[in-house]
């Protein structure tokens, strides 16, 4: 059977791709090549980009309540076809599909926010401001805008964003990661059949070259990304500096601490949970747990007993944990776990020895853990993004702090303890953006906004909630003076939404 070529949706169709450049799509559990992607070239991103600017004008006046009924019926397809979705990301990325299914339900809590726009659109009015004349606000849209998306959520993450996008008028370019693109087609042509107008959500797949194109391109007028925290630096730079408006979000270094007076079993199963759920490949993932006091021996031992628990395999196969997303991924972290162990840290767990439950030749490390990590460690100093928890001993409360405010990123972070005041404290005094309270992966409802601190977010304007509201329009107030009063025609029909 030849396998399918996959190439770019522009203006409501499948658009194929006229760079000579292709790259191979893979199933992570096997190995095998599911699909050739063909990479945009500057021509493609020319098409895509022009659909888009065609599409805006009608798209920003149509009327909120028809924006508004497109936005249910694709919530309400997204519903009927939820495990559709969730099997396309466990084929490309490798997640079991309990965490993938997860992941859609997450993405799709947007979709129900951006449901309720013609609320957060309103403006404001004042009347008789000055006599005679009133003063009034609105928000607009900004045009096309992209998305830049990462290969560990591909649906969630481009949810975080276009939902909202939509909603308040703009058209998008999406821009997946090659590595995991059926995803972002797929949704496509859902959006299609939930009636959205040609043109109005678009998708370029591609390299470098598809992502330099709409940071420069002049009809773009805004980015969203989110990855690593050099590219997340080079995307917010390049951006802004075509006039852009971005918003970045880059990498993190997570930090859960467990107090002495902490629920050492749930610190335990949270732990494993945060760290090696979706093989560690979360921007929220825990990857250091800050044993404070005399309880580390005590909540190491409890760690490995779970750690060593976990099922590693093909995500359809009912496993636990998945595997990397490449075999590159794989033999990075691989790497790391070597470089721990030859740093002096004590390796309790080693995920390089298992024998995971797939066929073929799949990317897989096994859950790993580290004790007695010192803060010089590569495999604490870098974000690893795999299935690696280490744990630091540190002496006191104090330390902890000290300890994260230290440290370069500020994405999550989260406290496990009992007393009241610790925790009040702790989200007082902690310099990071998403914080947890017993809950290791602070992850925020759709209505709150997502992102970091420091280096894990460039631009200060975070995802969802009010803050992608307003990242997505710009605001206007208008001040008017009308000096004889107008009469309409007679209508006694009931008024209607249209």
């Amino acid at each position: 059977m030849s396998t399918p070529t996959l190439a770019h949706w522009s203006a409501g169709a499948e658009l194929p791709g006229t760079s000579d450049r292709y790259s191979d799509v893979t199933n992570p559990a096997t190995g095998e090549v599911t699909a050739k992607l063909s990479l945009a070239s500057s021509s493609d991103v020319e098409t895509v980009v022009a659909a888009a600017t065609a599409a805006f004008p009608g798209w920003r006046d149509t009327s909120l309540a028809r924006r508004t009924q497109i936005m249910f019926r694709f919530r309400e397809l997204l519903n009927e076809r939820a495990p559709e979705l969730a099997a396309l990301i466990t084929a490309e990325h490798g997640k079991v599909l309990s965490d993938a299914a997860g992941e859609v339900a997450r993405g799709q809590e947007v979709v129900e926010f951006a449901c309720g726009m013609p609320h957060l659109l309103k403006g404001s009015h004042t009347e008789n401001a000055s006599t005679k004349v009133d003063v009034s606000s609105i928000r607009q849209p900004l045009g096309p805008v992209a998305i830049i998306s990462p290969f560990n959520f591909p649906a969630m993450v481009p949810m975080w964003f276009f939902p909202i996008a939509i909603a308040t008028g703009n058209t998008v370019v999406l821009k997946p990661s090659e590595k995991v693109p059926s995803s972002a087609l797929w949704m496509a042509r859902l959006w299609k059949e939930a009636g959205l107008p040609d043109g109005v959500f678009n998708v370029v797949n591609g390299d470098k070259v598809a992502v330099d194109g709409l940071l420069t391109h002049p009809d773009i007028k805004s980015v969203s990304f989110v990855g690593s925290t050099p590219i997340a630096r080079y995307v917010y730079e390049t951006g802004t500096a075509h006039g852009k408006r971005v918003q970045a979000l880059g990498g993190a270094k997570n930090h859960m601490v467990v107090l002495p007076d902490a629920d050492l079993d749930l610190a335990a199963d949270q732990a494993v949970n945060a760290g090696y759920g979706s093989a560690g490949e979360r921007c929220m993932a825990i990857s250091a747990v800050l044993a404070v006091g005399e309880i580390g021996d005590d909540l190491v031992d409890r760690i490995a007993k779970r750690t060593v628990s976990l099922r590693t395999g093909d995500g359809t196969r009912g496993a636990d944990m998945g595997p990397l997303v490449t075999a590159a991924a794989r033999d990075r972290v691989s790497g790391y776990v070597d470089a721990g162990e030859a740093a002096g840290a004590t390796l309790v767990v080693d995920g390089r020895q298992i024998s995971p439950d797939a066929s073929g030749e799949g990317f897989f490390v096994g859950p790993t853990l580290f004790d007695h990590v010192g803060t010089d460690m590569s495999i604490y100093t870098d974000e690893i993004f795999g299935p690696v928890l280490s744990v630091i001993r540190v002496d006191t409360y104090d330390e902890a702090i000290a300890l994260i405010n230290a440290n370069p990123y500020g994405n999550g972070t989260a406290i496990f303890t009992n007393d009241g005041g610790a925790a009040r404290r702790f989200q007082n005094e902690v310099e990071v953006g998403m914080i947890g309270v017993n809950v290791p992966v602070p992850v925020p409802m759709a209505y709150y906004s997502f992102g970091g601190w420091k280096n894990s977010l460039f631009g200060d304007t975070h995802a969802h909630g009010t803050e992608g509201v307003h990242f997505f329009t710009r605001g206007k107030v208008v001040t008017t003076r009308w000096l004889d009063p107008s009469h309409g025609g007679i209508n006694l029909g009931f008024p209607q939404n249209v």
